[in-house]
């Protein structure tokens, strides 16, 4: 192995993360089988981008609602048994699809209804999932573990929408549910056989007391920290909202819906490259984080222009690179900054900031798709995108002492 590939993939050399993140993946792959699926079936019976904005706010409605309250209880419980509890959940969720669609019950209404109970599970789950795996490896390697744990969710997206795309015509879409079902498997058995005496148990939070104002004042508080979320909440909102516009495009402009899956593929394999490039740096820095979101927002604008499925798969790359970087960096450099009993909260913060903003910013897209045109349904966020890399680069690293991260480590990981 390489000193590069030494340093990128420096916490696989823990048997509890390579399982882990193994299962993860493996399930993740299912879950944007489904994703894809649903996106289609939504645009299929409505031919709307305002119905897929709907969807993907019942998605990640709940995360914004209960979010932090999710971050609160993952610092108390056992986040090992939370996250076996809401994965088995998720995998009931994808077989009453299934079986929806093999009684002719698939509605609008139905789809609907069961992606409000994943969106919820999700919320439970995702600040326990995260959490849990900063316990299976030393202080030093949780930002390597986080990039490492973006690289293989969005990786997963580089084959969930491409079997989809292949799938779904020849075999249904009902087959596409369970495929998520069957794939779930695969997280659950990583759950159950994680060796828990290699675990690192953090302090637990007291019951009582104030622990969501906590986070709050802490993020608030802690230099630089409350500004860059700040960023990183506007750029998530408008910035990550292709998926909305996508399947409307891929049939009015680009004359096949399956382009939508194509194109989600492309964006995958960007963003695998993004999150490796993050978890090969040994320090990731604001300056990182800028970056990344310049590449996003460039593409962005890209994307919004393209004229055929060809084009948009070649601009969906830097696409993706850019958006899974930003993302990494964001949890790399929160993770690294805040201590052990707060990072689950943290964590649920940055999950409501990311995820629980698409009920916010989805519908704003689907409408604008509707309303005002396609390319602005797009365009739009990544403008928003570009003004908050100025605030970033001009606003906060311009007048800060900003440093290399030799000189001034509260500003690396």
């Amino acid at each position: 192995m390489s000193p590069s590939e030494s340093t990128t993939f420096r916490s696989l050399r823990h048997k509890n993360v390579r399982k882990y993140l193994g299962g993860m993946a493996i399930s993740q792959i299912g879950a944007w089988v489904q994703f894809t699926t649903v996106a289609v079936v939504v645009d299929r019976l409505t031919e709307s981008t305002t119905a897929i904005g709907v969807l993907t706010a019942l998605q990640f409605g709940p995360l914004l609602v209960i979010g932090a309250w999710a971050g609160s209880l993952s610092d108390r419980v056992d986040r090992h048994r939370v996250v076996l509890i809401t994965q088995s959940l998720m995998a009931v969720q994808a077989v009453l699809l299934a079986l929806a669609h093999v009684v002719g019950t698939l509605t609008l209404g139905f789809v609907y209804a069961a992606t409000l109970m994943l969106g919820i599970v999700s919320a439970l789950d995702n600040p326990s999932r995260r959490g849990f795996l900063t316990e299976l490896v030393a202080p030093e390697e949780i930002s390597n573990a986080m990039s490492l744990n973006t690289a293989a969710m969005t990786g997963s997206r580089i084959f969930g929408p491409a079997i989809a795309a292949l799938l779904i015509s020849p075999f249904g879409v009902g087959w596409m549910f369970v495929i998520n079902a069957v794939t779930s498997v695969a997280i659950i058995f990583s759950i159950i056989t994680i060796d828990r005496s290699l675990v690192t148990e953090p302090p637990r939070v007291a019951k009582g007391g104030q622990p969501i104002r906590e986070a709050v004042r802490f993020i608030a508080q802690t230099p630089l920290f409350g500004s860059v979320f700040i960023i990183y909440t506007v750029v998530s909102t408008f910035g990550y909202n292709h998926n909305v516009a996508l399947p409307r495009i891929a049939d009015a402009a680009w004359g096949n819906r399956m382009w939508f899956g194509w194109v989600m593929t492309a964006t995958s394999l960007g963003s695998l490259i993004g999150s490796l490039l993050t978890a090969g740096r040994p320090t990731v820095t604001l300056r990182w984080m800028t970056a990344n979101a310049s590449v996003l927002g460039v593409a962005g604008v890209a994307l919004a222009f393209s004229s055929s499925g060809p084009v948009a798969l070649i601009v969906a790359i830097p696409l993706g690179l850019g958006g899974a970087g930003f993302i990494a960096s964001m949890n790399s450099w929160s993770q690294d900054m805040c201590p052990p009993e707060m990072r689950g909260r943290v964590l649920a913060f940055s999950a409501v900031a990311f995820l629980g903003s698409y009920p916010i910013g989805g519908p704003i897209t689907g409408v604008i798709g509707d309303s005002i045109g396609l390319t602005w349904s797009l365009l739009y966020g990544a403008v928003i995108v570009l003004g908050c890399v100025m605030w970033l680069r001009f606003g906060l690293i311009s007048r800060s002492t900003m440093r290399e991260p030799a000189e001034t480590s509260t500003l690396s990981v």
